[in-house]
C-alpha cells in the first residue's frame, strides 16, 4: 500500500506496509469485514481515550484565574457547545465508518481543502500529548526522583510500541486499564465530600487568585475559551467510532446509546473532571501550605488527598500509578490519531504513502520539544489560541451536516471522500473556517478591541455556524461534488442504509476492498481503491469531471 501509482492498471504495485494500512485502514473507509467489535467495546475503547488528567489542570487553571462561579459557567458553555457540535460528526462517523478527515472532505472542504483541518487536528494531538507527558513526568519526578527531562523522554518513548498495532491493541489496553483508573480517579473526590463537607461551601465561595471572581460574562467566555481547546477531541472519539458495527433494527438502541455516549457524550466526563480538578485545587489552596505552587498540578492534587487516606508510601505509589495509567490511556490515542492526521495530509499533497509509523515518530518528537520547553508555564495562552482554530473547523463541519445537508438540502447527505468525486477545494467550508478562525484569532489577541478579546470563542462559534449556509446558498452548492456517478453499478448501501459489504478488486494494488472504498478506474479497466487514487501521480485512474 506504499505505492505511488504510475503503472498501468494491470500492473500490481508493491504491497509493503500492507499489514499496517489494513490494520488501521489508514486514510480509508473502515470496512464491515474488519468491524467485529460490539457497540459496547467500541464505546468503552473510545471513552478510555478521555482518561487524561489535563482536564484537572484546565479546571484548576481557569478557577484560579477567574473564580469558581465564572469557571463553572465557562465549563457549562464548553459542554453545551461540544455536545451540539459533536453530535452530527459522531453520527456520520458511526453510520458511515469514516474518520473526521474523510467526513470533512465532503462537508464543505473539498479533497485538498481538508488538509488544513488535518494539520489543526495533528496540532491538537501533539499539544495534548505534551500536556499529558508533562503530567506523567511530574509524577515520575515526585515518586521516583527521575529528573523532568528524562521523564519527558520516557513518557514519549513508552508510547511508540503500543501504537504500532492500531485498534486491535488499543481496544484491549483501554478495556483492561479502565476499572483501576476509575477507582483511583474517584477516590479523592468522594473522600473530601464525605470527610470534609465544608469544602463544598469553600469551593463555591472561591474568588480566584486575584480575588476578582465576581460573576462576569467576559470571564466566563475566557474560561470557556480555554476549555474549548478540547473541541477537537471529537476527532479522537471518531477514530474509534468509525469501527462501530452496522446499525440494524436489532441493535438500534445499543448503537445509538454507544454513539451518543462515546461521541459527544465524552464532554460529560470531561466537564466533570474539570470541576473536580478545580474542587481539589480550592481545597489544597485552603488547607495545604504552599499549595499555590502546585494546586494546578494533578499529580500533587491526588497525592495530597491520598496522603490523608492512607500511609504516605502507598499514597505516593497510587498517585504515580494513576498518572502513568492515565497518560498511557490518552497518549496512545493522541499518538495514533496524530499519526493518521499527518499521514493523511502528506499522502494527499505528495501522492506518496510513507507509512503511518513515520509520522508517529514526527508527532512524538514535536510533543517532546513542547514538553522540554515547559509548556505548563504558558498553558492558558496555548489552549486559548488553539481553541479558535479547533472551534472554527469542528463547528463548520457540524453546521454543514446539520443545516446544509439536512435542513437546506444543498450539501449531499451521503458523505463523499474519494479523489475525483470531489472538487479540490470547496469555498463553503474552507472559506468559512478561514474567516471564522482568522477573525476570532484577531479578537483573541486584542486586534478588534479589548472588549471583544474576551469573546473570541463566541466569535469563532457564531461565524463558523452562520457562514456555511450563507456560502452554500451563494454558490448554490456547486462545489460539493465534481461528479455524482462513481462508475460502479453495485449499490453503495444495504437495505438498512449501512455501507455495503460487497467487495471489489483493485486493479492497481491487487487487494480486495468493500464497495464504499472503490471507484471505477479512469482508464476504463476495472476498479481502483481510494488509497491508490490518492497516490496516483499521473491521474490516469481519476475519473473525469462530469459535464456542467
Amino acid at each position: 500500500m506504499s505505492q505511488d501509482v504510475q503503472a498501468g492498471p494491470a500492473e500490481a504495485a508493491p504491497v509493503t506496509k500492507a499489514n499496517e494500512t489494513l490494520e488501521d485502514y489508514t486514510l480509508r473507509f473502515a470496512p464491515r469485514s474488519y468491524r467485529k467489535w460490539s457497540t459496547g467495546v467500541v464505546a468503552t475503547s473510545a471513552l478510555g481515550g478521555i482518561a487524561y488528567l489535563a482536564d484537572f489542570a484546565i479546571g484548576a487553571n481557569i478557577g484560579i484565574s477567574y473564580g469558581t462561579v465564572n469557571a463553572l459557567w465557562g465549563i457549562a458553555v464548553f459542554a453545551v457547545v461540544i455536545f451540539l457540535s459533536g453530535f452530527p460528526l459522531a453520527f456520520y462517523a458511526a453510520r458511515y465508518n469514516l474518520d473526521l478527515d474523510l467526513i470533512t472532505r465532503g462537508s464543505g472542504f473539498g479533497y485538498y481543502g481538508s488538509v488544513v483541518t488535518n494539520v489543526i487536528f495533528a496540532t491538537f494531538t501533539f499539544i495534548f500529548f505534551a500536556l499529558e507527558g508533562s503530567i506523567m513526568a511530574q509524577g515520575l519526578e515526585l515518586g521516583l526522583g527521575i529528573p523532568l527531562w528524562i521523564g519527558y523522554a520516557a513518557s514519549t518513548i513508552v508510547i511508540f510500541p503500543l501504537v504500532v498495532y492500531g485498534m486491535s491493541l488499543l481496544s484491549k489496553l483501554q478495556l483492561w486499564t479502565t476499572p483501576l483508573w476509575l477507582v483511583l480517579m474517584v477516590l479523592p473526590f468522594v473522600y473530601l465530600l464525605v470527610s470534609h463537607p465544608e469544602s463544598v461551601s469553600a469551593f463555591f465561595a472561591y474568588q480566584g487568585e486575584e480575588g476578582q471572581g465576581t460573576p462576569s460574562l467576559g470571564s466566563v467566555m475566557l474560561a470557556a475559551g480555554v476549555c474549548l481547546s478540547l473541541i477537537a477531541q471529537i476527532a479522537e472519539q471518531i477514530d474509534y467510532l468509525r469501527f462501530m458495527p452496522p446499525k440494524t433494527p436489532e441493535n438500534s438502541r445499543r448503537w445509538w446509546a454507544a454513539t451518543v455516549l462515546a461521541g459527544p457524550g465524552w464532554v460529560i466526563f470531561g466537564a466533570a473532571k474539570q470541576v473536580v480538578g478545580l474542587f481539589l485545587a480550592v481545597y489544597l489552596l485552603a488547607n495545604v501550605a504552599g499549595a499555590s505552587d502546585f494546586a494546578n498540578e494533578p499529580v500533587r492534587q491526588f497525592l495530597e488527598i491520598y496522603t490523608n487516606i492512607m500511609p504516605a508510601w502507598l499514597a505516593l505509589t497510587l498517585a504515580v500509578i494513576l498518572v502513568v495509567i492515565s497518560q498511557i490511556k490518552i497518549n496512545v490515542t493522541n499518538a495514533y490519531s496524530g499519526s493518521l492526521a499527518w499521514t493523511n495530509s502528506y499522502t494527499r499533497v505528495t501522492k506518496h504513502y510513507p507509512g503511518r509509523l513515520v509520522f508517529l515518530g514526527v508527532n512524538l518528537v514535536i510533543a517532546l520539544i513542547l514538553m522540554e520547553a515547559n509548556m505548563f508555564d504558558f498553558l492558558n495562552t496555548i489552549l486559548g489560541f488553539y481553541a479558535n482554530c479547533g472551534m472554527a473547523w469542528v463547528v463548520v463541519v457540524a453546521s454543514d451536516i446539520a443545516i446544509n445537508k439536512y435542513l437546506l438540502g444543498i450539501s449531499p447527505k451521503q458523505p463523499e471522500f474519494r479523489r475525483g468525486m470531489l472538487y479540490d477545494v470547496n469555498p463553503v467550508g474552507f472559506g468559512s473556517m478561514l474567516i471564522a478562525a482568522g477573525v476570532s484569532i484577531l479578537a483573541f489577541f486584542g486586534a478588534l478591541g479589548d472588549t471583544l478579546a474576551s469573546y473570541s470563542p463566541l466569535v469563532a462559534i457564531v461565524l463558523a455556524f452562520v457562514l456555511p449556509p450563507v456560502l452554500a446558498l451563494a454558490t448554490r452548492g456547486k462545489y460539493y461534488l465534481r461528479r455524482t456517478d462513481d462508475g460502479i453499478a453495485a449499490p453503495m448501501h444495504d437495505e438498512h442504509g449501512n455501507p455495503s459489504g460487497e467487495t471489489l478488486h483493485c486493479v492497481v494494488c491487487g487487494q480486495d476492498f468493500e464497495r464504499p472504498d472503490m471507484t471505477a478506474s479512469g482508464t476504463g479497466t476495472g476498479h481502483v481503491c481510494s488509497l491508490c487514487l490518492s497516490t496516483d501521480r499521473s491521474g490516469a485512474h481519476v475519473l473525469p469531471a462530469a459535464p456542467q
